[in-house]
């Protein structure tokens, strides 16, 4: 049974920050929701674990 990691596990970190403010540059609010879905969609594909997808939406929402 794997958990939703919520501690910092992403080597660099600040550096993946930059590139996905970068992917936003240039475009409209509606081309970045477009965008932020799609990448939601492609990572939650890899993932690939509803019960960690699920741990994440709650997560979010606060």
């Amino acid at each position: 049974m794997t958990d939703l990691i919520t501690t910092p596990n992403i080597e660099g970190a600040d550096d993946f920050y930059a590139d996905l403010l970068a992917l936003h540059e240039g475009h409209s609010k509606e081309e970045s929701d477009a965008i932020n879905a799609r990448l939601i969609l492609l990572l939650a594909n890899h993932i690939g674990d509803r019960k960690v997808l699920e741990q994440a939406m709650k997560a979010a929402k606060g």
